[in-house]
């Protein structure tokens, strides 16, 4: 072989060697660019996926309550639960979304309640409450922001779907729950779908978190010290804010909040029945305390049987009141599905 071939031949080998080097980058790249596209593929699917299964979820879980009369909101922030014009027995549970023997009860005899309501055979008169306040957090933070949430859900005709969720959500005492993102999520479980939901929960947990801190540090030490501590934890809960104010401990910053009126229904209940009631869960029939018999599902009906059609005690609020108008609308829509 000459000079010449030798040559040609290196040439050639040389060119062969940078092909294969070409087609080896080029099927690196497009490897790559394959898997990148995978793996796009896979995260869109997995959010759609996420997407569309948490509107089943939402869909399904609204279902549940298909046959619930509608939800009536308070001037006081609690909801009366019947049918429209119903004569019945009233039946109030005074509960807080962070105490385990509520949680018993509502999974005893929620449903009993909600089915004597759909019947028209009672009005059911929820009253949240938050016997844990004065802890502070996190057992008395968790009370506070689920029962802020759960008003802020009446405002979307939805309180007894969020009293459910929370309930079915409840965290130990001593540990943090209720937290604003779970709280916005569980709005949109039960169909709240408005951003100012979201912004309510956020500017509660807000107000709790400072209710929780120095205010309360310092409103239960100068409590303690002015009256002892059987007289402070015998105190209404508002009347203790009050007393915090007219001795310097500002309490201006819930004003307005869904977080006060908990407090004040804190209160009211201890003068409504400052004998009858002892904590939470605490159930009347007609003003009548139940017993043992309220965490029966058999008790409970016997008890509704047994009493005569009773009076709400508490005035319908205004329409609008704290409430979007989409809000508004889904109240309406609800009421009209039950004519």
């Amino acid at each position: 072989m000459g000079k010449a071939s030798r040559r040609a031949s290196r040439e050639r080998l040389k060119q062969e060697r940078m092909k294969a080097r070409q087609r080896a980058k080029r099927n690196k790249i497009l490897a790559v660019i394959g898997a990148a596209v995978a793996v796009i593929a896979l995260v869109v699917g997995a959010g759609t996926l996420y997407f569309y299964q948490q509107k089943k979820e939402a869909q399904e879980f609204a279902e549940q309550y298909d046959s619930l009369p509608s939800q009536a909101l308070q001037q006081d922030g609690s909801v009366v639960l019947a049918k429209e014009d119903t004569q019945a027995p009233v039946v109030e549970v005074y509960a807080d979304f962070q105490c385990p023997a509520c949680r018993q009860l509502e999974e005893s005899t929620g449903p009993t309640l909600q089915k004597l309501a759909a019947d028209g055979d009672a009005i059911v008169h929820y009253r949240p409450v938050s016997i844990f306040a004065t802890q502070g957090s996190p057992t008395g933070s968790n009370s506070l922001r689920g029962a802020a949430a759960a008003r802020a859900a009446a405002d979307y005709g939805k309180f007894v779907e969020y009293h459910d969720i929370l309930f079915q959500n409840q965290g130990a005492e001593n540990a943090t729950g209720f937290e604003p993102d779970e709280l916005k999520e569980w709005g949109n479980t039960v169909g709240i779908d408005d951003p100012e939901f979201d912004e309510r929960v956020d500017a509660e947990s807000e107000t709790v978190d400072e209710f929780s801190g120095d205010y309360l540090s310092d409103l239960v030490e100068q409590a303690r010290s002015e009256f002892g501590q059987q007289e402070m934890q015998n105190m209404a809960l508002d009347e203790l804010v009050q007393w915090g104010d007219e001795n310097g401990l500002d309490s201006s910053f819930m004003d307005g909040t869904y977080v006060e009126e908990v407090v004040q229904a804190t209160g009211e209940v201890k003068r409504k029945y400052p004998e009858e009631f002892q904590g939470t869960p605490a159930v009347f029939v007609n003003g009548s305390a139940l017993g043992n018999e309220a965490y029966s599902a058999d008790g409970m009906e016997q008890a509704v049987q047994d009493a005569e059609a009773g009076t709400v005690d508490t005035e319908p609020a205004d329409s609008g009141d704290g409430a979007s108008p989409d809000a508004e609308a889904e109240t309406d829509d609800s009421a009209d599905s039950e004519k």
